[in-house]
């Protein structure tokens, strides 16, 4: 018996793994993230299959699951959103199953800040505008470490991918635009991949508005960077002047 943590993608069943679609389609037990895991994605799971929906569950009741899988020598597909090591809350369920001696292992899956870039039709690194991607959160509930502020971050200029934090942007705006500048490029992309998506496109000066207007106030992913932007240097891997270890430069 085992515990597989499934990473299920941003909510497209065609964004699943090949390995991970196999896994829910041959699943006979499955904890799954509530509503942040699309019908689509559940839909592969066997009519036969018992469900839980751990929205609603504590960490105990999510442990009490592996104990009868256990006792009943039976696989548990534990269903995350995206991708499980990020914002998977993983570690705690990881801690309780070692001190049980039940084995687990990890299926990665395409997180909301990729799809959210394929949405957006964009490419989140830049030659010599942003070689750096962030990905974090703002602080709330759950409190940030001090010297990872969204402020301190925020002065390296990079492409910042912030999860959970849609419900702050009014206040969160201001805060990034002192370091990247009202004019920087931003974006909201609400259940990235899903048929209901919707992208909002604007600058930190406006987006907060834009936002509010369209109504989004919880699972949307919001980038931000000048990397946004169409304009700038080209990169020079494919420049017919520039040398690497598969090509010589022409001329």
């Amino acid at each position: 018996m085992q515990v597989i943590f499934v990473g299920a993608g941003p909510g497209d069943p065609e964004l699943l793994t090949v390995r991970a679609a196999r896994l829910l389609q041959s699943c006979h037990c499955c904890i799954y993230a509530g509503s942040l895991i699309s019908p689509q994605v559940l839909a592969l799971l066997p009519a036969t299959a018992t469900r839980y929906d751990s929205a609603g569950m504590t960490l105990e009741q999510i442990v009490q699951v592996y104990r009868q899988a256990q006792a009943q020598d039976m696989d548990v597909v534990r269903l995350h959103s995206g991708d499980p090591s990020i914002y998977g809350a993983i570690r705690e369920q990881m801690r309780a199953l070692d001190a049980l001696g039940i084995a687990y292992q990890v299926v990665p899956g395409v997180s909301a800040f990729q799809a959210a870039a394929a949405a957006l039709r964009t490419e989140l690194t830049a030659p010599e505008t942003s070689q750096t991607v962030i990905l974090t959160r703002a602080a709330g509930r759950t409190p940030v470490p001090e010297e990872q502020a969204l402020e301190r971050l925020a002065a390296a200029r990079a492409t910042l991918c912030l999860f959970l934090s849609v419900q702050q942007l009014e206040a969160l705006a201001p805060t990034l635009a002192a370091e990247y500048g009202s004019d920087c490029p931003a974006a909201a992309v609400y259940r990235a991949s899903w048929p209901e998506e919707r992208i909002v496109r604007g600058t930190l000066g406006t987006i907060a508005a834009q936002v509010a207007a369209e109504g989004i106030g919880r699972t949307a992913l919001l980038v931000v960077g000048r990397a946004l932007d169409r304009g700038g240097p080209a990169s020079r891997l494919y420049d017919a002047g520039f040398s690497h270890g598969y090509r010589q430069a022409e001329g």
